[in-house]
Formats: structure tokens, sequence, C-alpha cells
């Protein structure tokens, strides 16, 4: 091979490789796979243990602290680069041809992640506010449980009280309230309660609670009879206008007596294991919930937010706090479903910041 023929072939070898180095490449539709699972499974995450941590913050009398992930913008760049030199020869030169090839590449990762802290006159109206009757009961509507969703969400209905924290004291439900709970979700299971919206020239937009009689079966009849009876309702009324209300309604009424989502998470703290220093120093309301007797009441194990020193290997959603772990087993359904009820009903409630308000923006880089 002669010495021009020699150079053609290194220079169009080189030539080649260095386009293949420098060419275009798409990270773009790669990343879409990727970012917006792992992006929604780190807000999801960081969204249990904020709840989380808020709750074990109640026990403490601290003060409950939210911060919104307002919006994330990731910004991604690859640059590359090629570079060639080379040298011909004579035929009877003591160097021979050489080529000499150079590739550079940089790969940037830039997300800017904005955070909201959620305060403000609205965002406590929100966290003080009863949860409307209406929401509460489009949750068993839409085929929640009506025992789990009424003992987190209600501490009455028509006067039948709930287990409630009250002053720092726990008391105990009254058996009625748990009977009704017990029968409302058979009565639920059986299709035979329902709710809807009307519309009533006096009283606007009302929600009403129903309970069906045609093709319902005997057994089912006497449950939603004993319901009534429990909760001081006439006997043969099938519908009841759902109202806020502490105090019993009127005869066309169900009083539902709802809680704030301030109530919902101290009631969930209730089921949280303090450590005993914690207790001895006296940093942290007690366990052992108090019944109006004075006597301990006994405490309830379905729901159960564990703590050690340790961080858990099997959890849920574990926080660290006053240098213990907080959290909930993952085996532990109950807990879990509460917790994730408690985010639901936080989406309901009207807890958005003000749009005033300051916004902490941190590029992550």
């Amino acid at each position: 091979m002669g010495s021009t023929t020699r150079g053609q072939y290194f220079l169009a070898t080189a030539l080649i490789a260095s386009l293949t180095l420098s060419g275009c490449t798409h990270i773009g539709p790669n990343t879409v796979k990727v970012d917006r699972f792992d992006y929604s499974s780190a807000i999801s995450d960081s969204w249990k243990q904020q709840t989380l941590l808020n709750i074990v913050k109640l026990r403490y009398m601290d003060l409950p602290v939210f911060v919104d992930v307002s919006s994330i913008v990731a910004s991604y760049s690859l640059e590359t680069g090629g570079s060639i030199a080379g040298q011909l020869s004579s035929a009877d030169a003591i160097q021979r041809d050489s080529v000499v090839l150079g590739a550079s590449g940089k790969y940037i990762d830039r997300p800017t992640i904005t955070y909201v802290p959620l305060t403000g006159e609205k965002f406590l109206v929100g966290l003080l506010s009863p949860i409307d009757p209406k929401n509460i009961f489009s949750m068993l509507q839409s085929g929640y449980a009506a025992d789990f969703i009424l003992a987190l969400t209600v501490e009455s209905l028509n006067g039948v009280r709930n287990r409630s924290a009250v002053a720092g004291a726990m008391h105990e439900a009254d058996p009625e309230f748990l009977r009704v709970l017990e029968l409302l979700r058979e009565i639920q299971a059986a299709g035979a309660v329902g709710m809807r919206v009307e519309e009533d020239k006096a009283k606007g937009t009302i929600a009403v609670l129903f309970m069906r009689r045609d093709d319902v079966a005997p057994d089912i009849q006497e449950k939603q009879k004993e319901v009534r009876r429990l909760l001081r309702l006439p006997e043969e009324r099938q519908k009841f206008v759902l109202k806020y209300s502490p105090a019993r309604g009127e005869e066309d009424e169900l009083a539902v007596n709802s809680r704030s989502m301030l109530q919902i998470m101290a009631a969930f703290s209730s089921y949280m294991d303090v450590p005993e220093e914690h207790l001895k120093d006296r940093s942290a309301v007690p366990t052992a919930p108090i019944t109006e007797s004075g006597r301990p009441g006994k405490q309830e194990s379905r729901i159960h937010i564990r703590s050690g020193k340790e961080k858990p290997e099997h959890a849920y959603t574990a926080v660290h706090y006053r240098n213990h772990w907080f959290w909930i087993d993952d085996s532990n359904w109950q807990a879990k479903r509460a917790l994730v009820a408690v985010m639901f009903f936080f989406t309901l409630a009207e807890t958005g910041g003000n749009n005033r308000l300051p916004v902490i923006t941190i590029p992550a880089q």
C-alpha cells in the first residue's frame, strides 16, 4: 500500500471514529421512564414520613410543620466531543504513519425542586376546621369500610361518642358507638346504605344518607332498625340529612361531629409507644389512655406506632425524632391504611398555602 493510499485510509478511519464519538444522542426520552417513577416514589415516601413525624410530635406537644413540594424541574445535558490528529510519513522515513484519536464527554443532571411551607390563615383553618361530613360519607360511598373511616374521623354520631382525646386525656368510646360501627359495616357490605347530594330550596345543596328497604334481607333490615335505635333516630325513617353538629339533630337529620385534621392526627398519636425515658421526664403525654372513671383503659393494638433506639429493618415508614426511631411495621396493614387515610383527608381539607408566601427553591447540584 502506497503512502498516499495509507494516508487516505487512516484519515477516513479517524473521521468515522470522530463522527461516532460526537454524534447526537437523545437522553430525554430515556429519562422519562426512570424519573417519573423515581420522583413520584420519593415524594410519596417523604409525604408519609412527614405525616408520621407530625403525628409523633403531637405526643410531645410539639408544633406540626408541613412543607409541600410545589414543583420539580429536572434538566439534563450531555456534551460530547472528538478530536483527530495524524502524521503521514514518506516511504523511506524512519517513523511510520500515525493517527491520534481523542474523545470527551460531560453529563449533567441538575434538578430544581421548589418547596412551599404550608402556613397562614388558610392552612390553619384547614387544619383546625372539622371535615365536611359529606366528604366523610363520600368515602364510604366509594368503598372504604364504614367502621374504619368513622372511627378515624368522627367524634360522635347524633351525640353517641367515639374514643377521643380531650384535654390530654383519653376517653373510651361509648359501647353504642362501637356497635353502630359494626352494624354499619355489615349494612354497607349488603349494599343497603348510601349517600347522595340533593338540592333543597331552603338549605341549598345537602348531603343525604339513606337506608334501602327494597330488596334487603330481613336480617339487614333488623340491623338498620338497631342502628336507628342506638343513634336515637326515628324508627321508620329511611333518609337523613347529614349535618355537622356536636349535639343531637332534628328528626330528619343525622348529626355528625366530625374531627378536624389536628384531631385526627392526635387520635392517631394515641396509639404510639412513647419511650420510657420520655415518660419519666414528662416530655411526652403518657401512653395509657385514661377513661372517664380515671382508670387506665385498654389500648387497642390494631393501629400501632412503634418506637426504639435502632432503625427498623422492615418498616412501612420510619422517622427519627429525639434520638429515637418511630415507625409503622410493614405488616401492620391497619396502621398503614390509617396513615394513608390521614394523608387523603389532608388533601380534602382546605390546607393550601398562600401563594404570596416565600418559596424555597433548592438547585440540587
